[in-house]
């Protein structure tokens, strides 16, 4: 996902000299690589956890991508809430400073998460005065101080005074802060060009979005027999009926991180649901049924040619997130399983994650698709599964039978997935694997 970078600032030129920041033009904006380092590692996967692991690993698995990061002239890194073998990255000189900025030459600038620094004590920001000198000791340039802003300023002005923090540090960080914003042209043009508004969610970025949803879908299953897949769909069928908590709410697809923190339900932004999408993708003689709970009622004199279920997560963000259980939740295999057992069924699931699949659930389901969080364009998915697009996404992560199986590595033994890492489906009925 590095390739983002280049995407917001533009692409240096090859005598772009290393490790230090570029942007473009007026048209792009800084990017900050995020969160270093470790975070996608901790134990048990924990959000603000802790990264058990040597420095070689540590280095090789996790350090890597900010590597390339810094190449095309990132301009700014984010620390990470989270810890190194118990050490918290906000207060880690010895990555922040000799590893990131002085071994991989890093010439940006170190931004602290929200609130970062309170983290460093217990409780929260206790002793504040301690939070910022280990803080900006270790090497944070810029600190994210969405609350205590006059208590900061008083607090680092006495820790520079009386020496604890050194005038040099402070030089080093405001020096790396002035050269962002000069590459970036803030001096000479402080504010956003506003003619730019209209680009934002036009035509061509929604046809992107659509394009992006259709290549990130799975195929975990298609057909409970081989030789009788399921998919595609047919989009002349006489009745249809479309079922759950997801098929018809664009904040459900969103996920977290979208209107507030943890996103939230129903009609939050412009776009279309999978229900919306189904509707515009059958042909005129088509009836579509929506029911979010369907009763027993529903398949008395339904006569539908197919169901598709959609389920999945409620929105989330950071701790919010942590779940040790991983079920589908609102009752989503429920949902299908009911439905499932009267009407052949596509199911849909929508999640940040892979979610547990119980063997029953996946033997009653026709076809499985993991939709992750489509986002806004959930035409997409009908593109997809009415067969205009053959599917192409593989599993970016080992998809569990059970979480007391958690945590898998691929490289391990005793590895025995329910799909493996780069597991993927296509009409053309091969299994595909990296």
């Amino acid at each position: 996902m590095t390739s983002i970078v280049s995407g917001l600032q533009g692409r240096p030129p090859k005598e772009h000299p290393k490790g230090y920041p570029y942007v473009a033009g007026r048209n792009n904006v800084i990017a900050c690589a995020k969160h270093f380092v470790g975070d996608g590692g901790t134990e048990r996967g924990i959000n603000e956890g802790n990264t058990i692991s040597t420095y070689d690993d540590l280095e090789k698995i996790h350090m890597a991508p900010y590597l390339d990061c810094i190449s095309q002239g990132v301009c700014t890194i984010m620390a990470s809430y989270s810890s190194w073998n118990g050490r918290k990255l906000h207060a880690d000189h010895f990555l922040l400073t000799e590893v990131l900025k002085n071994k991989l030459g890093f010439k940006g600038f170190v931004i602290s998460d929200w609130e970062g620094l309170d983290r460093l004590s217990q409780p929260h920001g206790s002793n504040y005065r301690y939070c910022i000198s280990t803080a900006v000791n270790a090497g944070i340039d810029m600190v994210m101080v969405p609350h205590r802003f006059d208590q900061f300023f008083e607090d680092l002005t006495y820790l520079v005074e009386s020496g604890k923090v050194p005038m040099s540090r402070i030089d080093d960080a405001v020096e790396r802060i002035l050269r962002v914003k000069f590459v970036a042209g803030l001096f000479e043009y402080p504010f956003s060009d506003k003619s730019l508004l209209n680009i934002v969610g036009c035509k061509l970025h929604r046809e992107l979005a659509r394009e992006a949803v259709r290549k990130s879908l799975v195929l975990l299953k298609n057909g409970k027999k081989p030789e009788k897949p399921f998919l595609p769909l047919d989009r002349n069928a006489k009745r249809i009926l479309v079922v759950g908590t997801h098929a018809d709410d664009l904040g459900y697809q969103c996920g977290g991180w979208t209107k507030t923190w943890f996103g939230m339900s129903g009609k939050i932004t412009i776009g279309t649901t999978i229900l919306e999408a189904v509707k515009e993708a059958v042909g005129d003689e088509t009836e579509v049924i929506y029911e979010k709970y369907p009763s027993p009622d529903t398949f008395v004199a339904g006569d539908f040619s197919f169901a598709i279920a959609a389920v999945g997560e409620e929105p989330y963000a950071e701790t919010l997130g942590d779940n040790s259980e991983l079920i589908i939740p609102l009752n989503g295999g429920d949902v299908i399983s009911l439905v499932a057992e009267r009407i052949p069924t596509l199911a849909i699931l929508v999640s940040g994650r892979p979610l547990v699949l119980e063997p029953q659930l996946l033997e009653k389901a026709d076809a499985l698709v993991a939709a992750w969080l489509p986002g806004s364009e959930g035409s997409g998915i009908a593109d997809v599964v009415f067969g205009d697009h053959d599917f192409t996404g593989r599993l970016p992560v080992t998809w569990f039978r059970s979480v007391q199986r958690l945590p898998m590595n691929v490289a391990d033994n005793t590895y025995d997935p329910l799909f493996p890492l780069g597991f993927g489906l296509t009409y053309k009925k091969e299994k595909s694997l990296h």
